[in-house]
This record gives C-alpha cells, structure tokens and sequence, in this order.
C-alpha cells in the first residue's frame, strides 16, 4: 500500500512515495524525495545565488522622428538632423562603434474621418539609435546633447556590465552554498546523511534589464549649465541551481 507524506520545510515540499515501478535512476521533481523500499532514495533540490554590483555602462536608446508632405522630404530632415544628432554624441567623446542604428522607418500618415476614406495627410521618417557611454558621469550630458541638436525621441536607458562574470560566479557560489546548506538541513532531519549528487544543473545568469523610460529628463536639469540627473542605482544578478542528491537507505 502506497504511504504519501507530505512535510513543508524551508519553503520546499518532501513527498515519499513507495513506488514499487521506480528505477533507481528515476529522478524525482525539485523539492521531493522518492523512496522505495528497494531501491536508493533520491532528493531534488533548488536554490538560487544574487548579488548585487554597481553598473559601469548605460545603453541610451535615443532618435530622431520628422514629418513632411513627401516620403523623400520626411527622410531628408530627418537625415539632416540624425547627423547633427551623431556630430553632438562625437563631441560628449563617444566612439563611432558605440553608436548604432536600432531602428529606421518611414511610414504613410493617414487622417481618419467617420464614413469617409482615409485621408493622406504626410509621411514620417523615424530613425533610432543605440548608445554605449562607459562614464556613467556623462550619461546627464550625453542625453542633453543629443536633445539640443534635434533628438525628439528618448526612449529610455539601460544599465549594464561590460564583464560580468565575476558577478555570475559570486552568485553562483552563493547558490551552491544555500543548495548544500538545504540538503544538509534535509538530510539530518530526515536521518539519512547525503551520500553523493548525482545531478546539478543552473538556470538564470546576467541578462541586462530592459530600459528605463525617460519622460521630460531634459527638463529635471536645475540650471542652465547643469545635466540631465541620472541614478545608476545597483544591478542583481540572479543564478539558480538544483541538484539531486542521493541518501542513505
């Protein structure tokens, strides 16, 4: 006859289940333990490792969108603004490489009245750029800058690490140690010491957030002379483990 326990410990689940079909290598769900009266009891287990580190990058996600009667006139204000917008981000000191296209566009403009056609009213030219600025210090500016030479468009930015595998493997040190602390825990209440991991696997890692809106930044400055204020605040890094640990019969 089948016996189920079920015991909540440390926000994880426990079930023992004499399954007389299982396989040794059978390998139970994360938080479970399978035990048969012949066979080895496994014990599934996660954790997950964080920390936290100041960013040395931002991503600004900036453009230029115009409007015009004709296609040819909406690209070409919007040409010769887009490379004023560029000149001003050169002069903050920010290489050629770090300046990417992330977006061009040009789309009809249509006025839309109750029981009547569409009416085409124009063309809009649409053309996004991608910034990579290593001193945090100059973000404020950078944005201002691009602004005063005719960016209508601020999209948001984001905050990230040029090298972030020192972080990943705090976190990941952080993770194994929760993950061998639970087990031991489980294992002493349980009075079966752990005998071998017979599995581990890692999930999650660095990914950059997404970017932070920016409503009327421009307008945050104090004074005439002063930048943009940008918090780069902390980024967390999360990595998360489970391993299958082998018991005592």
């Amino acid at each position: 006859m089948k016996t189920l326990l079920r015991a909540a410990l440390m926000g994880s689940v426990i079930s023992f289940a004499g399954l007389g079909l299982a396989s040794a290598q059978t390998i139970p769900a994360p938080g479970q333990i399978l035990v048969a009266a012949d066979q080895t009891p496994l014990m599934s287990l996660s954790a997950y490792g964080e920390v936290k580190v100041a960013p040395d990058m931002a991503s600004i996600s900036t453009g230029v969108v115009t409007e015009a009667s004709t296609a040819a006139e909406a690209m070409r204000l919007n040409r010769e603004k887009m490379v004023q917008v560029i000149a001003a981000l050169k002069r903050q000191g920010i290489a050629e490489k770090d300046i990417q296209t992330s977006g061009l566009n040009l789309s009809a403009q249509y006025t839309y009245r109750e029981n009547q056609p569409p009416e085409l009213r124009g063309y809009q030219a649409s053309n996004q750029v991608t910034v990579v600025v290593y001193d945090l210090t100059r973000v404020g500016a950078a944005v201002d800058a691009v602004v005063a030479s005719g960016a209508n468009q601020v999209n948001g930015i984001s905050f990230g690490l040029r090298d972030p595998q020192a972080a990943e493997d705090a976190a990941r040190l952080e993770a194994v140690r929760r993950l061998q602390a639970k087990a031991r825990l489980y294992a002493q209440a349980l009075g079966k010491p752990v005998v071998a991991i017979r599995s581990f696997t890692e999930g999650g890692g660095y990914s950059p957030p997404p970017p932070m809106p920016m409503y009327r930044m421009a307008a945050q400055a104090e004074a005439a002379d002063a930048s943009t204020p940008i918090a780069a605040g902390q980024l967390t890094l999360r990595v998360d483990v489970q391993g299958v640990y082998e018991l005592a019969r």
